[in-house]
């Protein structure tokens, strides 16, 4: 897959469909977007808006628009006379949005222990059995989008799936690091433990259990994140 290394040079995207009811602006944001965060467009590349608009078959005006809403949420720097290019991450936002995800997600999970529907829980091991497969297929980007998925449906669940959107939202930076960690081979076998983990407590309702594998779970991106940035350095931020 080739990704851009300077302006001008076509970039590879992962191009999924454009869902049911959703305007040509909402498809180009979230698919570049997506394409930020899987690491597609890794940190540091320059972007270009006419590449993405001949790729998406879209004109330049959606492409713009993202741009800046992209910008506003930091995974953009917009520079005038030198160019866009995909921020590099931040790791106190990162820092920050563990703290505000590990805070909702705590009290989600106790509320899952508490009750939790049948069909939502065999939706959970459907999600940990297609892990297990993306292991031994090594993909990570379906690895992610199905933990993705899992974490979703618990909050769908116990009716905060608006809670969750708004993890989405401000998850950005604290994602791509997700994603770099995934595509390193950071202990994915570690990774389907704790959902088994997190499954049973749901299913025995041992809400003990619940809570030491989120603090676990949630935590292990920070405990992997000094050694990702002394791998991986040129793709963050300075430390402040």
């Amino acid at each position: 897959m080739e990704v851009i290394l300077e302006k001008g040079v076509t970039i590879g995207l992962n191009i999924t469909e454009q869902l049911p009811q959703e305007s040509i602006r909402g498809y180009v944001y979230r698919l570049i977007r997506l394409n930020i965060i899987n690491l597609t467009l890794p940190p540091g590349k320059v972007v270009a808006e006419q590449d993405m608009a001949d790729q998406l078959h879209v004109s330049r005006t959606p492409v713009r628009e993202a741009f800046i809403k992209l910008a506003q949420e930091n995974l953009l720097d917009i520079l005038p006379q030198k160019g866009t290019y995909v921020s590099l991450i931040d790791v106190d936002q990162v820092e920050e949005s563990k703290f505000v995800r590990e805070t909702l997600e705590r009290k989600v999970v106790q509320m899952a222990c508490a009750a939790f529907p049948k069909e939502e829980l065999f939706q959970l091991q459907s999600y940990v059995a297609l892990q297990e497969l993306c292991i031994a297929e090594k993909n990570y980007q379906k690895f992610f989008e199905l933990d993705e998925r899992m974490h979703g449906t618990i909050f769908k669940a116990c009716n905060k799936s608006r809670a969750w959107s708004m993890l989405q939202q401000m998850n950005a930076q604290y994602n791509r690091v997700r994603m770099l960690n995934l595509s390193a081979g950071f202990d994915w076998e570690l990774l389907i433990l704790q959902h088994k983990d997190l499954v049973r407590a749901i299913k025995e309702k041992d809400s003990k259990l619940a809570e030491t594998t989120t603090d676990q779970h949630l935590n292990k991106v920070v405990v992997d994140l000094e050694q990702l940035r002394s791998e991986y350095g040129h793709y963050f931020l300075p430390l402040r």
